[in-house]
């Protein structure tokens, strides 16, 4: 096969795999959205979608795996109705910020820090950088108040996640 085939190979087998994941990434923002999961805290979730951002950022590089939380993002907001809202800046902000804090955490040898490590630290970036964005957006510093609650659950649901992605990505 010629040089050009290859590359015409690789790149639709990497364009296939992207539009896997933010379909899988999408489905399960979709399936979060309905768990009736008993918080106590608005706004904490389980981070479902984001098991399939890590994934990407552990198998497949930054620039696949910006595109994969945009675009599940974005599908979340038009499938809610949510698109160009506050929530729909606070999600996309949320994912692309932390999707590059894992990317960059996730260069750390292993031995000093883990998938689990790199997910909390996405979980915590996530929520910090929503409520720096709704404090700009609202124009005023008491949404902190949620800092340490959303830190809180930024633990829990970061260790879920990063167990998930770190078994996925052994399998390929």
């Amino acid at each position: 096969m010629t040089e050009i085939a290859w590359k015409s190979r690789s790149r639709a087998t990497r364009i296939a795999r992207v539009a896997v994941l933010v379909g899988l990434a999408s489905v399960l923002h979709a399936v979060e959205a309905v768990i009736p999961v008993p918080y106590v805290m608005p706004g904490a979730k389980l981070g479902l979608a984001n098991t399939v951002a890590l994934y990407a950022v552990l198998r497949l590089g930054l620039g696949e795996a910006l595109m994969i939380s945009f675009l599940r993002t974005l599908l979340g907001s038009l499938v809610s109705g949510t698109f160009l809202n506050v929530s729909y800046y606070l999600s996309t902000g949320g994912a692309i910020v932390s999707t590059i804090v894992m990317y960059t955490a996730a260069r750390i040898p292993r031995e000093r820090l883990s998938t689990v490590g790199v997910s909390i630290g996405g979980a915590a970036t996530h929520n910090i950088t929503q409520l720096l964005l709704a404090a700009a957006i609202l124009r005023t510093t008491g949404v902190f108040f949620y800092l340490p609650y959303l830190l809180f659950f930024a633990v829990p649901t970061g260790i879920f996640t990063g167990l998930l992605a770190g078994r996925l990505a052994k399998l390929g």
